[in-house]
């Protein structure tokens, strides 16, 4: 966490509230973490100076027809490891980039044209050049859940009822075998403009893509709806009280995969989980709130799923990348511990 940021309950509480909702009203936020609401913005204000919160609109890659999500692991040559996740942090294609500790040294997802498109990044034109001395990726085939759905547990189940949108649920987690989504001009506008603040009036976001209020507002409500656009909040683990953050590499027999996706994806720790191609083919992101929880999650949750061959497990060292945007640890001038 960045040092002279002070995180107290009602911070959380209100992350936490816009975790479930990110363009939850701010009266309605107030009212349920028990504060006022100038009170509420100042503070959520104040987090997002300090680069610990931001609201932005994601667009669903695969339900849409932008791209394919591949996940990559990288071994790297002794002392690069952080200089290798910062050039491939600044890629444009990078969506999450983080060093990790165990059998790889840093893990990034990509989202390229198409699954053809995989060879020209990973094997033509490697990042981090001749520092990277091993490489394997998994293209993403179906997502279970990812973060914009997970729910920290910080708030009750009647505030979480209120917060949970009423729109579809679907995202990349419920992406079918038809033809993707095909989206127009002004839509593509609006996604991007929301890409930048997620929490941006309609007013606003009509100025900024040159249509009116209502058809602004209209558009966006059948974004969500088509499962085309959600909201993500941006925020540390560390910030909603989780102390661990790892990425989870799972085989399954491949018979069982859809029973063990949807088994680990209603666990309350897990933040992303998809079925990849590859070696590993569960691919998960996982917080818990202490280490000393990592032995029994690991016996216990993972080793209980149907058909599980093997699992690995590489903990999360610094992450410089979240959804396309830079992390407060990618804006210091030295991330390295």
């Amino acid at each position: 966490m960045q040092e002279g940021v002070q995180i107290d309950e009602l911070d959380r509480g209100i992350v936490a509230a816009l975790q479930l909702n990110g363009r939850a009203p701010w009266s309605l936020i107030a009212r349920l973490v028990g504060a006022s609401e100038s009170t509420v913005v100042r503070r959520a204000g104040l987090l997002g100076d300090g680069g610990l919160l931001k609201v932005i609109g994601v667009a669903d890659v695969l339900r849409c027809g932008l791209g394919v999500p591949v996940l990559s692991r990288l071994r790297c040559r002794p002392g690069t490891t952080y200089d290798v996740a910062a050039a491939i942090a600044g890629r444009p294609q990078a969506r999450f980039v983080a060093v990790v500790s165990g059998s790889a040294d840093c893990v990034a997802e990509f989202v390229v044209p198409s699954h053809a498109d995989i060879g020209r990044i990973m094997v033509a034109d490697v990042p981090g050049g001749d520092r990277v001395t091993g490489s394997e990726t998994h293209a993403v085939m179906r997502t279970f859940v990812s973060n914009h759905d997970w729910n920290p547990g910080v708030l009750d189940e009647r505030a979480t009822a209120e917060l949970r949108d009423a729109a579809e649920p679907p995202f990349e987690d419920r992406v079918g075998e038809g033809t993707p989504e095909r989206l127009d001009a002004l839509e593509l506008a609006i996604i991007q403009a929301l890409g930048e603040d997620g929490r941006m009036p309609y007013k606003t976001l009509a100025r900024a893509v040159g249509s009116s209020e209502s058809t602004a507002k209209r558009r966006v409500e059948s974004l969500v709806r088509r499962g085309c656009l959600r909201f993500r909040t941006l925020t540390e683990p560390e910030v909603l009280g989780y102390a661990v953050e790892f990425m989870l590499w799972l085989e399954v027999e491949p018979g069982l995969l859809e029973r063990a996706g949807q088994q680990l994806a209603a666990h309350p720790s897990t933040r992303y989980l998809s079925a990849t191609t590859g070696r590993f083919n569960l691919v998960g992101q996982v917080a818990l709130r202490h280490y000393g929880g990592l032995f029994r999650y690991l016996t216990g949750d993972v080793g209980s799923l149907p058909g599980l061959r093997a699992a690995d497990v590489t903990l999360q060292l610094t992450t410089l990348k979240r959804a396309w945007a830079p992390t407060p640890a990618a804006r210091t001038e030295n991330p390295a511990p």
